[in-house]
């Protein structure tokens, strides 16, 4: 069997996947973004340094081989002030770029916008950072890729008819935005030659690091109900944000992929819009909200909280074919009393079987809770003395919440956190390599 791990989000994405692609990449050889763009905020925090990637795998602060996959849209500006940003943090930058990654330009970033705007109540509240329209082209098959990018020649001719038809397109919806193709062309010329010495046919190369015998990391963006196919459609992300999409994403076939580990928050949390059945509204989200620091790494946006849906986790475990859970942020609850759990939804008076994936289902849906005794405040030096002591140290409280999820899931939980440093991790049951 491969040395292979997969680490997933089951909810609305920033379940603290970072923290836990970090925690893994300390045995992993290669760590491996396979969907997403610039729209993913992946925060990691670490001997005292606290890092915000947007495109750059999250082994980089270990100093992993870090591989951005075909499936991944990259803006070539993003990606090139982040390997700066670790240059200047004295970090060795291990990259290996996908040549068939496609390439957001600013067009796609002004269309966008307008094109939310556009939808008025059917907008996904997306990021506006150009992900979809690149997408969007990618499936049309007139979409830019790296591979473009780094050979002039070619992008000349390609950027000039993708450069028109996105120019008429913009004159829809305002004829006023101006743009300049020759300064597109440069600028995106000097990415391609700054960028030129990470590209590489990724899929080859992750293939045969696999077959030789090194320990690979899977890392999604954003989380499974934001899946294109199989999320909540239309308020959800472009890509396949499930483990569905590392196949697809990578060109790594399905029989390599070994392990499958589920990240799930101890709450909900979400941005953008569309139905959130366990959404609350009050006192209790604001404290939610700071304690849990529920600001957006991408945008800065404060995010939806409300109580933990494991009826939609359990559907996200399902399609994702989830081996074990970790639970994060637990102390982002400390002091709120009683804390619930949605186990089910009713429909109509009728309890449902399993999650409406369909936006216009939940709409009408009502969240069945179980209540559960709360935690008291403790300090961080606090949270992390009972981090290094174990599970038995934990309150007691937060055990029999812990216990609550294993058995409404039935899946062992691997390893809880109680912190957003790496030894703020109490493992239950190995997971790893």
């Amino acid at each position: 069997m491969s040395n292979t791990i997969a680490v997933v989000g089951l909810s609305w994405g920033d379940e603290g996947k970072g923290k836990f692609v970090d925690y893994f990449a300390q045995k992993a050889d290669v760590v491996v973004r396979y969907n997403g763009g610039n729209n993913a905020g992946h925060t990691i925090q670490a001997n005292g340094v606290k890092y915000k990637f947007k495109l750059m795998p999250s082994g980089a602060p270990l100093e992993k081989e870090g591989v951005i996959a075909n499936g991944c849209v990259v803006d070539p500006k993003v990606l090139l002030e982040e390997i700066e940003n670790l240059k200047k943090l004295n970090k060795n930058v291990e990259l290996k770029l996908s040549s068939t990654a496609h390439v957001i330009f600013p067009f796609h970033r002004i269309l966008d916008e307008l094109e939310e705007k556009t939808k008025g109540e059917y907008a996904a509240g997306t990021t506006k950072r150009g992900i979809g329209p690149t997408y969007s082209d990618k499936a049309a098959r007139w979409g830019l890729r790296i591979y473009d990018i780094i050979n002039p020649k070619i992008l000349r001719p390609k950027l000039e008819k993708l450069y028109k038809i996105k120019k008429d397109l913009i004159s829809i919806y305002d004829p006023n935005v101006d743009l300049d193709l020759e300064a597109i062309y440069e600028e995106y010329k000097s990415y391609g030659e700054q960028l030129k010495p990470y590209v590489i046919d990724t899929a080859y190369y992750l293939n045969k690091a696999i077959d030789s015998g090194k320990k690979i990391l899977f890392e999604a963006a954003q989380g499974s109900l934001l899946d294109v196919d199989h999320g909540f459609y239309p308020y959800g992300t472009s890509s396949n944000a499930n483990a569905l999409g590392i196949s697809s994403g990578t060109g790594i076939p399905p029989k390599k992929i070994n392990k499958i580990i589920g990240i799930v928050k101890a709450y909900t949390s979400r941005v953008g819009k569309g139905r959130f059945p366990t959404e609350l509204f009050n006192d209790t989200a604001k404290k939610i909200r700071e304690q849990g620091h529920e600001y957006g790494t991408v945008t800065g946006r404060p995010r939806r909280v409300g109580w933990l849906d494991l009826f939609n986790i359990k559907y996200g475990i399902m399609i994702n074919g989830v081996d074990k859970v970790i639970i994060t942020l637990l102390d982002a609850l400390e002091d709120i009393n009683p804390i619930k759990i949605c186990v089910n939804y009713e429909l109509d008076g009728k309890i449902l079987e399993s999650w409406p994936i369909q936006s216009e289902i939940i709409e009408y849906c009502k969240p069945i809770y179980k209540s559960f005794e709360g935690w008291k405040e403790k300090t961080r030096e606090e949270w992390t003395n009972i981090a290094l002591k174990g599970y038995d140290a934990l309150p007691e409280t937060m055990k029999i919440y812990i216990q609550a999820i294993r058995e409404e899931l039935q899946l062992n939980i691997a390893c809880v956190s109680i912190g957003p440093d790496r030894k703020e991790t109490i493992v239950i049951e190995d997971c790893n390599f």
